[in-house]
């Protein structure tokens, strides 16, 4: 089969080939190469990613691990269509063993990567691919063959990312009146450390808070520690999203793009109704609710924007510098998660 096939995978250096553009169009993504063309298959196949209803940055996070696999193709000579598991193989124990470009200059993470926080207990990001990154990789490499092998009836006769059997014939004793469970996992797929969710101590809660700069910032943090919402859930609130009398908060869910309500602590509410008061000009009910301090010329006029995920980690990028940590609004997830099972008046009888 392909086992014949070995590479030093150690002495592989990617090459700076073609980059993840944005696109006008239903794709907002697209793999370009060198010459500005967009990669085909890819584009195509990013076409039906988008028409089955899947989020933006979705198609953003596929496009670059595309890019990646199209760029491992180039080092290892093989065309697209032509990929075996061999070169997925390869791929993954390269990333494994590599160290991650850097588009800046390194400033204090040098000192820190992959080394555990004294104060979090949290261990800091490394320079090499996670586990996770890893088998995201192979699931979107499994999902892109998938789609050209079974919907189009292109590319290689077998998927390169293949599943781990152990022997077995997938749902060989299938009761017909269930569905059909998981097809097992992919076989290169490195293994996840068992992980503890990640609940901040009050103290270190009350040192945090105590750092921040702003109104706004402190009614943010207070809304992710009381209901748990993800940052790119809060971020999306609107000027109408925001019931007053039942102490509520609309958001677009990550995965189902659902609208849900949820509660919010009295606390948050006072932090929003202050850091509104702040503000020179209100909040249209369409607008979005967290906008910039600093008011900036875009070229439509000296304003306020809207705040991005961006400008938020720039928040806790401050915070962490003072405090000596590496805190995220991930951990308020938790921390809000852990509460509220601790909280017995939350239960329903």
């Amino acid at each position: 089969m392909f086992d014949h096939v070995e590479r030093d995978v150690s002495s592989i250096r990617l090459p700076r080939w073609g980059r993840v553009a944005p696109a006008e169009g239903v794709v907002p993504w697209l793999v370009v190469g060198p010459d500005g063309v967009p990669v085909e298959p890819i584009r195509r196949f990013l076409v039906d990613f988008v028409a089955q209803d899947n989020r933006l940055g979705s198609v953003r996070s596929y496009a670059y691990d595309l890019l990646r696999w199209w760029r491992w193709l180039q080092v290892v000579g093989v065309e697209w269509d032509k990929a075996t598991p061999a070169e997925v193989r390869d791929l993954v124990l390269w990333l494994k063993q590599a160290t991650k470009p850097r588009t800046a200059a390194r400033t204090t993470s040098a000192a820190t990567a992959g080394r555990v926080n004294p104060v979090t207990r949290k261990r800091h990001l490394g320079d090499q691919y996670e586990p996770r990154t890893i088998r995201h990789s192979n699931a979107v490499l499994r999902s892109f063959y998938r789609f050209w092998i079974d919907d189009v009836g292109a590319g290689p006769l077998i998927n390169p990312v293949p599943l781990d059997r152990r022997g077995r014939r997938p749902n060989a004793h299938h009761n017909p009146l269930e569905p059909f469970k998981a097809e097992g996992r992919l076989r290169y797929n490195p293994k996840l450390p068992k992980g503890r969710p990640r609940e901040m101590p009050d103290e270190r809660w009350n040192e945090l808070f105590a750092m921040l700069r702003s109104n706004r910032d402190r009614a943010i943090l207070a809304l992710a520690i009381s209901n748990g919402a993800r940052a790119s859930e809060i971020l999306g609130i609107r000027g109408a999203d925001l019931d007053w009398g039942e102490q509520l908060v609309r958001v677009v869910r990550k995965g189902t793009q659902a609208e849900q309500w949820l509660p919010a602590s009295p606390e948050a509410f006072v932090w929003i109704r202050l850091y509104l008061a702040d503000l020179t000009t209100p909040v249209e009910p369409a607008q979005p609710l967290w906008q910039t301090l600093r008011s900036r010329d875009h070229g439509d006029g000296l304003r306020r924007h809207p705040l991005n995920y961006e400008a938020l980690r720039a928040v806790f990028r401050r915070v962490n510098a003072a405090l000596g940590a590496n805190w995220s609004m991930h951990d308020l997830r938790h921390t809000a998660a852990l509460r509220m099972s601790r909280d017995h008046t939350l239960c329903v009888p």
